[in-house]
């Protein structure tokens, strides 16, 4: 058993083929052993290399409520009421610390990806151009 740290993409794919051969060894034997070591430096050199992004907080919102056969309404009195809820799911408000805090303690959603600015932009935001003033009939009436 000769285990060496993964510096390299070819380090990486030896360590990959050798832990598909070690591949259901019984624990507290010399290959179970081996691989347990070969899995945590893999581990380590993908965190490294392969880093995952954290989830939208909307998303993650959504796919615990999918995940327990439940919808918006579950998160009334949670995150606020109806009104606040919706506003908060469409993206046109954001999640406040005490909704997050709320969120974490009964969804079980850590902190830290509900803590990150959603990556959606709030529906009817946009890069438009602000919409001109226009005299209304009245106004127009008043200065003739």
């Amino acid at each position: 058993m000769e285990i060496r740290p993964i510096r390299s993409e070819a380090d990486y794919k030896t360590a990959m083929h050798r832990i598909e051969a070690l591949w259901g060894a019984m624990q507290g034997t010399p290959e179970g052993d081996e691989l347990d070591v070969l899995a945590t430096l893999v581990e380590a050199y993908e965190n490294g290399h392969y880093p995952i992004d954290l989830p939208d907080p909307i998303e993650a919102i959504k796919f615990r409520l999918e995940q327990e056969g439940k919808d918006y309404r579950a998160l009334v009195g949670v995150i606020g009421q109806r009104t606040r809820v919706y506003e908060v799911m469409r993206g046109a408000r954001p999640l406040s610390l005490n909704m997050i805090r709320k969120l974490h303690r009964k969804l079980q959603i850590p902190a830290e990806v509900l803590i990150q600015p959603s990556r959606k932009p709030a529906r009817g935001s946009s890069d438009r151009a602000p919409m001109r003033k226009t005299r209304t009939r009245r106004a127009s009436r008043r200065s003739a």
